[in-house]
């Protein structure tokens, strides 16, 4: 490309130099878009799973145990595959001690804070906000999981208390009453492969 001279510097682009088969490229990109957003072959939405949850679920439990409709399975299609994790929570909790979110499948479990004494390892701690229990509050746990297996993985949502607490998910399990100032909320999961 010849040099035009200017005090800038710009270079000339010749019309020969232009990109010949934009108009392809684009129709190519739109397809790859509607075809559910594997763009430019990352792979990205070809598979999807997602887990609604709108009922309700308590536990009093000290250990993590699994949050009912709150699993997903998805089967990545090379061992090379990431799994990306999305889950938005809404929970609550009786006053005093916390609750801990956390998930777990492939290699999510790893992904917790660091070991410090006896401190309770997770994702996200819930605390009652008011002390009164009357708080229902949305919770995002997001995690690029590498699972290195094409066989079929099943990533949950798991939860615990500390105390004789009450952890409830989608409602106020401190303030449950049948009034229209009452929330009932709802709850997802969802895994999306990624091409490694």
């Amino acid at each position: 490309m010849p040099d035009t001279g200017a005090p800038w510097n710009i270079p000339y682009v010749a019309g020969t130099d232009l990109v010949s088969d934009w108009p392809t490229d684009s129709q190519t990109l739109a397809e790859a878009i509607a075809d559910g957003l594997d763009v430019a072959g990352l792979g990205i939405g070809s598979n999807i799973v997602q887990a609604v949850k709108t009922d309700t679920f308590t536990t009093t439990s000290a250990t993590f145990v699994d949050i009912t409709g709150l699993s997903a399975t998805i089967t990545p299609s090379a061992t090379s595959s990431k799994v990306l994790i999305i889950a938005g929570i809404a929970t609550s909790i009786t006053a005093g001690s916390p609750g801990f979110l956390r998930l777990t499948g492939g290699n999510s479990s790893a992904f917790v804070g660091d070991t410090a004494g006896s401190r309770t390892l997770c994702i996200q701690a819930v605390y009652d906000t008011d002390d009164n229990g009357f708080a229902l509050e949305g919770f995002p746990l997001i995690y690029l999981d590498s699972p290195a297996t094409t066989s079929a993985t099943t990533y949950k949502v798991q939860g615990a208390v500390t105390g004789s607490r009450t952890l409830g998910i989608n409602h106020r399990p401190a303030a449950d009453a049948d009034a229209s100032t009452t929330p009932r909320g709802a709850s997802s999961l969802i895994v999306v492969e990624v091409a490694g």
